[in-house]
């Protein structure tokens, strides 16, 4: 059991400062977000339980599952098997994939594959009629599925909205748009009995309101934004995994944040949602080469270009740090005008608005912010810490990714769990396990904020929790979020004021866990300690929010088996 390397406890608020609520609706369960997780468990709930209610921040279509290029992994071919996945998966996590959650993934997988088939998805189809399978990667078979050649999550997307759209005259499922949750409701005994929501709207549901239910699933993507360049959009805020911090849920693996080895570089300074190069491209035989035309992945993995994300970003920053350049180049020229319109017409079509054309140009990448890894701790169910709790997709850890996810196990991860999710809450919801309970006023404990600290917060994770780390960039970050906490009078309630403060609250958590984490493991680079060690550090960081601050505990690998 390693000593933990911790810093300075700062406390953070029950609740963010919201006003009190203007309105109250009821179901059996709400689901929040509306990504392939959220969409998937609330038309699986709706066949089953009286009353749904799914709330979305914005609009349906505007969650990171709309943006996925790349494709969904499941072992669909007859040559390919479930095992051969669970150890390519395992194998990506580098040794802290929980083995039940990714058994579950790897064999239920191909099933919700075919359903998802079956809902209306229309995936790429070789000449025979076949789900046409590409390689990516970390994966030693083809095993992605992919649709429009790179709009994959599009389709997806659009598939399970329309699905939706045909039961919206259904009493049994409400949708709200533009709804932020804004904290989790619990009685006093810490039972989550609903949410506390945020409607940009009209009429009875507008502004601040009260949603109580049996039961919350969160399925509200990522916190991307947390940094100043991710492949994520503008929602990925974290406000699921925050409302569950601040709610006392468990955390887990927060530490463990994906960075795309292949984004395209627009230049020193830029910000915000950066085009994504997928790892498709050099699954098809593009390249990494630098500045002098050099291959720099050969010899540095067995599948070189095709080694796991981890394994490409790192390789990438120290090749970056040996020349002095800003970033690297994909060569894909060799591949053809005709075969990369054909395949990528979304990254092509991108690349040449940005003045580069991948048939006949280099295209400059370098890694940026993707995917997190950790999040809120769910079992084999999906069930968080608190009773009524629930969490899917990029917003749990399910243990499916340990230390650093597997390419295209993240849309395969929402839809398996999703189900689950749905079946287990159906189960206790029929057994009278999950009764309806009054929520227990919230407090003045309350925080928030102002808007204009956003990139404060961005530029202190980029400096010191990004890519590359050390205890002292750690700290040094840590001490800048916990000054802006601590100086900064609570701001008036917006949207942009509550989206900052869960940044800045899950950007002291991840800190704290980056700090302690002292080994180089999945997609991090400690520059202090270079070299990973499964001696100290084969196991787990958890964070829970406690009245005076969050506790971090470290949880050895053979402990932590959901």
């Amino acid at each position: 059991m390693p000593e933990l390397a911790t810093l300075p406890p700062v406390r953070i608020p029950r609740y963010l400062l919201a006003g009190a609520p203007g309105w109250t609706t009821r179901a059996d369960v709400i689901v929040v977000g509306s990504g392939i997780a959220g969409l998937t468990c609330a038309l699986r709930l709706r066949e089953q339980v009286d009353r749904v209610l799914l709330v979305t921040k914005t609009v349906l279509s505007a969650g990171s599952t709309a943006w996925a290029q790349g494709g969904i992994a499941a072992a669909l071919d007859p040559e390919d098997s479930p095992q051969e996945h669970l150890e390519d998966t395992l194998v990506a996590g580098v040794d802290l994939c929980d083995e039940a959650a990714v058994h579950a993934l790897v064999n239920e997988g191909p099933e919700r594959v075919r359903e998802l088939v079956a809902l209306g998805a229309e995936f790429d189809r070789a000449p025979g009629g076949d789900i046409l399978l590409t390689r990516e990667g970390g994966h030693h078979r083809d095993r992605i599925a992919h649709a429009g050649g790179d709009a994959t999550g599009a389709e997806i997307s659009r598939a399970l909205i329309e699905a939706l759209e045909r039961v919206k005259n259904d009493p049994g499922i409400e949708v709200i748009e533009h709804a932020l949750v804004v904290d989790v409701l619990t009685d006093g005994a810490d039972r989550v009995c609903g949410a506390t929501l945020h409607v940009i709207g009209e009429g009875e549901q507008d502004g601040i309101g009260a949603a109580h239910a049996r039961a919350v699933v969160l399925a509200t993507g990522g916190l991307g934004q947390i940094y100043a360049s991710t492949t994520n959009p503008s929602v990925a805020t974290g406000d699921g995994m925050a409302a569950a911090l601040r709610a006392g849920a468990r955390l887990a693996d927060l530490e463990f944040v994906q960075f795309h080895p292949t984004v395209m570089f627009l230049g020193e300074g830029s910000t915000g949602q950066q085009p994504l190069i997928s790892e498709a491209v050099r699954g098809e035989g593009a390249f990494l080469v630098d500045d002098s035309g050099t291959r720099f992945m050969q010899g540095q993995h067995p599948q070189a270009d095709l080694a796991p994300r981890d394994v490409v970003a790192r390789a990438i920053v120290a090749r970056m740090r040996e020349t002095g350049a800003e970033h690297v180049w994909l060569d894909a020229r060799h591949l053809g005008k005709d075969f990369l319109e054909k395949r990528f017409p979304s990254i092509v079509a991108r690349s040449r608005e940005l003045g580069y054309d991948p048939a006949t140009q280099l295209i400059p990448v370098a890694p940026a912010q993707h995917y997190a890894s950790g999040g809120v701790w769910t079992d084999l169910d999906g069930r968080s810490t608190l009773d009524g709790l629930y969490a899917c997709g990029e917003t749990a850890c399910t243990g499916v990714h340990g230390a650093n996810r597997l390419a295209s196990n993240s849309l395969l991860e929402g839809l398996v769990f999703a189900h689950r999710i749905a079946e287990d809450i159906t189960a206790r919801i029929q057994s009278g396990e999950l009764a309806q309970v009054e929520p227990h006023a919230p407090d003045d404990d309350t925080s928030l904020l102002p808007e204009e600290c956003r990139l404060d917060v961005q530029r202190a994770m980029t400096a010191g929790s990004g890519v590359v780390r050390s205890a002292e960039s750690t700290a040094q970050t840590y001490a800048a979020i916990s000054d802006l906490l601590a100086a900064t009078a609570p701001a008036q309630p917006t949207t942009a004021a509550w989206e900052t403060t869960n940044l800045a609250h899950l950007g002291l958590v991840l800190t704290a866990a980056a700090h302690a984490r002292q080994e180089t493991r999945g997609g991090h680079e400690r520059i202090d300690y270079p070299e990973r060690d499964d001696i100290n550090w084969l196991g787990h960081l958890h964070h829970v929010h406690t009245p005076e601050s969050v506790t971090m505990t470290f949880v050895p690998q053979e402990d932590s088996h959901r």
